[in-house]
């Protein structure tokens, strides 16, 4: 088939389409192989590509293997799939546009088409669309999503929904607040893919796929996520825990085998004439690891600490015992905060901040904090225990206490740090990383796909 535009907007997709699209998800991350590839290929047969949802979630049906993939799968099968439409002139103004939107908001309808007009009417920037039909290729102009959905104030139009559609009860209000919500959200992400499949005709499709497609909340940097990321990420703790905890079952099975024991080895070769066919090893018996956590909570660092916090109290189970620490300025243990078992409620953190006793002064003292643990918790540490020091080490110019963080390293069996900013920041500002990498491993944890390779390499069996 040629690339030609079927009926429905979706482009034909040809076995180069499907090739590049394909080797675009692994400049993404997303590492489908040439089996995945055929069989997208045999759905793309028996599919047809009249209606693009259908073609789409069988692409991901054949493609995708683990959770957090999907957002960025749906945006570069648009960029690649979908043929974007002309800029054309709006006839209503723009508080009769907001007027309609509301309306279909609230019968919940397709909302495709407002998205277009939207983005004509709001979203059009540098030159581009002055003229109906016309695409102006300047290298200043293109479309936002954001200046459209900031015009169309999308605040107000959840509270008119929920006002329309809500019950009279404080439950039925709540209910329909997450509904209007959720409503709003769809038609963002309509604007959204409008917005980008524009942008692709202004400077191409490959352009716009590397640089202007949202990461996953897999590859989302923890210093950098919204609430709607950090959402996601949560919802990613669980199937993560249970790879790793069979990671780490795994890697406890093989340790239990120690060494050769060579009498026991000689005497079995015996009936093989002497010559040692099957081994004898000595059997390790130990039990779990200890696990301590130590924790900046501060507010620079807030995502990374409550993500790996929650993934560490998922994965409690592999370990005897886990104990969680916190600070910011101070020291304090906050094991207490998590029930096992049970997932920590979103924005724990704060809590921890509020009402543990982390604070004296305000501002991130990894030097006072790593003197208070030195103090008061170094029973926690002993042979047979691992420390996860989370961080980004900027000490707010104040002494690291580097002797703190020596004698840690002394007691415990090992110690890893984990920094959520990327290692080429490590060496500027207020940052003490050097000078910590000295004494201990420092690994860098952007996102979570970073964040689950270093845990799964890292803790003890």
């Amino acid at each position: 088939m040629s690339d030609t535009t079927t009926r429905k907007g979706v482009l034909a997709p040809t076995s180069d389409r499907l090739v590049g699209f394909v080797g675009l998800l692994r400049e993404h991350g997303i590492h489908a192989g040439p089996s995945e590839t055929v069989d997208a290929a045999a759905a793309i047969v028996a599919l047809g590509a009249d209606d693009h949802r259908v073609l789409r979630s069988g692409l991901a049906a054949c493609l995708l293997r683990r959770n957090g993939q999907r957002k960025v799968f749906d945006q570069l099968f648009d960029l690649y799939f979908l043929d974007g439409t002309r800029p054309t002139s709006s006839e209503d103004d723009p508080e009769s546009l907001r007027e309609r939107l509301i309306a279909t908001l609230i019968q919940g309808t397709d909302t495709a088409q407002l998205a277009r007009e939207a983005l004509n009417t709001f979203g059009a920037y540098g030159g581009a669309g002055e003229t109906a039909g016309r695409v102006t290729t300047a290298s200043g102009a293109g479309w936002s999503s954001y200046m459209t959905m900031k015009s169309l104030r999308p605040e107000e139009i959840s509270e008119q929904i929920a006002q329309t559609i809500g019950g009279t009860g404080q439950f039925d209000a709540a209910v329909h607040t997450i509904e209007a919500r959720r409503r709003v959200e769809q038609f963002r992400s309509a604007v959204q893919s409008e917005a980008r499949l524009r942008s692709a005709q202004l400077r191409g499709t490959d352009y716009i796929a590397r640089r202007g497609v949202e990461p996953g909340g897999d590859s989302t940097d923890f210093l950098g996520a919204r609430e709607q990321d950090l959402a996601e990420m949560r919802r990613l703790v669980h199937p993560l825990a249970r790879k790793l905890a069979s990671r780490l079952a795994v890697r406890r099975k093989k340790a239990v085998r120690g060494q050769i024991d060579l009498r026991r080895t000689l005497r079995r070769s015996m009936a093989t004439g002497g010559v040692p066919i099957d081994p004898v090893l000595r059997t390790r018996r130990h039990g779990r690891p200890d696990l301590v956590v130590l924790a900046d909570v501060s507010g620079s660092v807030t995502g990374f600490a409550e993500f790996t916090l929650q993934l560490v109290q998922a994965l409690q189970d592999q370990f005897s015992r886990v104990r969680s620490f916190g600070f910011v300025d101070v020291c304090a243990e906050i094991t207490h905060y998590f029930t096992p078992g049970e997932p920590p409620p979103p924005g724990f953190a704060q809590n921890i901040v509020r009402d543990a006793g982390v604070v004296r002064f305000g501002s991130s003292n990894y030097g006072e904090a790593l003197r208070g643990f030195t103090d008061h918790y170094l029973d926690a540490l002993g042979p047979r225990t691992c420390v996860l020091i989370l961080g980004d080490a900027r000490t707010n110019r104040t002494d690291p206490n580097l002797a703190a963080l020596q004698t840690i390293t002394e007691r415990a069996k090992a110690v890893y740090w984990l920094n959520p900013e990327p290692a080429r920041s490590w060496s500027t500002g207020d940052s003490a990383a050097e000078a910590y990498t000295e004494i201990v491993t420092m690994h860098e944890c952007r996102n979570v796909r970073q964040l689950a390779e270093v845990i799964g390499r890292l803790l003890p069996a």
